[in-house]
């Protein structure tokens, strides 16, 4: 078989295991799909818009080794880098792929459209270097097989986005064969003195520790399943109390016995930040501490006897051991610690008890409690709920997850709307997973689109649209008149992006009673998405955003610091 350059880039992706790219057409990326589609094992989907198309890669990502977006130039790409950008933060190896102007227009001070209006096209990719951990424009077909297979190998090895432009008429032409994924998918491998090293430190810390607790971070999302299920091994062995941080909610199997909870400082599941406060060694596992896990700075729990584990780097108390990879020295810690239950031991003593939920008047006002409860319901361990920006974080912390359930989250990037897109990508990925999304009214309109791909797929996620007149995040951090936005008909917007030949259902729910009915309706339904419009008072939200939201406030709001000047 001959191969062009789209077609060598579309083999990479199917050898890599993507069955599918997404991507919005744009007169630069034309042909460039065209030789893409010519490789059958890897489908196309196609998106509304270059934001959404951007974030279906990264929902995908959440699911495979990696996720794949096509645009076209500037007016395309610039929109996909604000997904890119929350693949960067998330640690979540999105390629964007970006047709590009002909090659004999470099330099010959022609001026295009689709770009900024002067002859210098480079500025495209001084952006993506920006926020990528490799950018490669491909200009001529000779070099696109070793510009390319850098580029996914850089993204595969850091866990992040990267970025490839093709010049439009460079994407037909022939180019060499792919050789073995092997070469893009061998990993770095620790340096064995360093892994010694830093096992032995951890093993001495842990022998003086009375009472370790292992909290695990949401870094451990972007090192993959095979990862968590080693972390999963190692929490198993030392028998200390486990907890998650928020971000981190579902990555640790919650039925297992050394389960306590979550971990975010003041709102915590109850008992935990003491917990972690008094414990003596604490293992962090791919934490990250950010004003938000931090709840605005209050609860950076980082001591001297500390253990840091991240994803190439390890830290005990004062040393620091780089080169050492999660993946390898999990399993090398695990095969040596000792068993220590002494912080899961403290824990259950205490007799913590457990806050049981009544069902509400099914006649009632819905509230938020009771949707919740509804919800918690529908859970089993096929299910991935996606927990939009907003208070439906706060909440999703309070579910029970039976083992196998998953969480989805963006916490570092927080981009309102996130959700829809990116469930989008990853159902496309995993369309027998009971898919669940809690989203806001404010976020659910910046992305509504892609509801009608979910329609045109006939993909059965299951979308919990709360309205509550506005953006509650907001209101519960700075409250203004630009919290409040106009209400949509949202379960009749589903008949919209029906038309003529979609299947998906529009639902509203006032009360418990009404609610049930919908979520049977909903699990039922399988031709298609359910969205279910679900009334709430604007008043009524989590306890806990009130208490985060008003130290993230406090936080933001420290005065400037004082430069001495001369």
């Amino acid at each position: 078989m001959k191969y062009t350059v789209g077609q060598y880039l579309a083999t990479r992706l199917a050898q890599l295991g993507l069955n599918h790219v997404f991507a919005v057409a744009g007169d630069y990326n034309l042909t460039l799909l065209d030789e893409m589609a010519k490789v059958e094992d890897l489908e196309q989907v196609y998106c509304c818009n270059e934001l959404n198309c951007g974030f279906a890669g990264e929902g995908y990502a959440r699911s495979r080794v990696m996720g794949a977006s096509v645009v076209t130039f500037s007016v395309g790409a610039f929109s996909a880098f604000n997904a890119v950008g929350g693949a960067f933060a998330e640690n979540l190896p999105l390629l964007l792929i970006s047709g590009a102007p002909n090659n004999n227009d470099y330099g010959s001070g022609h001026i295009l459209h689709h770009t900024m209006g002067y002859s210098d096209y480079r500025y495209q990719m001084d952006m993506a270097k920006q926020i990528t951990c490799e950018a490669v424009s491909v200009a001529h077909a000779d070099e696109a097989p070793c510009l390319i297979d850098h580029a996914i190998r850089s993204a595969l090895r850091n866990r992040k986005p990267a970025y490839i432009e093709i010049s439009c008429n460079v994407a037909n032409q022939p180019c060499t064969e792919p050789g073995p994924i092997s070469s893009i998918t061998n990993s770095l491998i620790s340096d064995d003195e360093s892994l010694k090293a830093a096992a032995k430190a951890c093993l001495d810390a842990l022998e003086k520790a009375k009472s370790p607790v292992v909290i695990i971070g949401g870094k451990i999302r972007s090192a993959g399943c095979a990862v968590s299920k080693k972390v999963a091994e190692l929490t198993k062995k030392l028998g200390c109390a486990v907890a998650t941080m928020a971000q981190a909610k579902g990555l640790s199997p919650e039925e297992e016995a050394e389960y306590v909870g979550t971990f975010w400082g003041e709102i915590s599941s109850p008992g935990v930040e003491e917990l972690v406060r008094e414990s003596d060694c604490r293992i962090y596992i791919g934490a990250v501490f950010n004003d938000y896990s931090t709840v605005g700075w209050t609860c950076k729990l980082v001591g001297e006897n500390d253990i840091l584990i991240s994803s190439h780097h390890t830290r005990v108390g004062h040393k620091e051991f780089s080169g050492v990879y999660l993946k390898d020295f999990i399993p090398v810690l695990t095969s040596c610690v000792k068993k220590n239950t002494t912080s899961l031991d403290q824990f259950k003593a205490k007799k913590i008890p457990v806050k049981q939920v009544p069902v509400a008047d099914g006649k009632a006002p819905l509230t938020t409690v009771e949707l919740c409860r509804q919800i918690q319901g529908a859970i089993n361990k096929d299910t991935t709920i996606y927990l939009e920006t907003g208070d439906s974080w706060f909440h999703g912390m309070h579910f029970k997850l039976p083992n196998g359930a998953r969480v989805e989250s963006e916490m570092q990037w927080g981009h309102i709307g996130w959700s829809i897109p990116s469930m989008f990508g990853y159902a496309v990925s995993e369309p027998n997973r009971r898919n669940i999304i809690m989203v806001g009214d404010g976020s659910f309109q910046l992305t509504a689109q892609e509801v009608c791909q979910m329609i045109r797929r006939n993909i059965p996620i299951i979308i919990i649209l709360i309205n509550n007149s506005g953006y509650t995040i907001e209101v519960k951090i700075h409250d203004g008149p630009y919290n409040r936005i106009k209400n949509w008909d949202y379960a009749g917007l589903i008949n919209v992006f029906n038309a003529e030949d979609g299947k998906g259902l529009g639902l509203k729910a006032k009360n418990g009673a009404e609610l049930e009915k919908a979520m049977q309706t909903a699990l039922a339904h399988k031709d298609g998405p359910t969205l279910i419009e679900v009334d709430i008072d604007a008043q009524d939200c989590s306890p806990d955003l009130v208490v985060w939201g008003k130290k993230v406030a406090k936080a933001n709001g420290r005065a400037p610091r004082k430069f001495q000047t001369f």
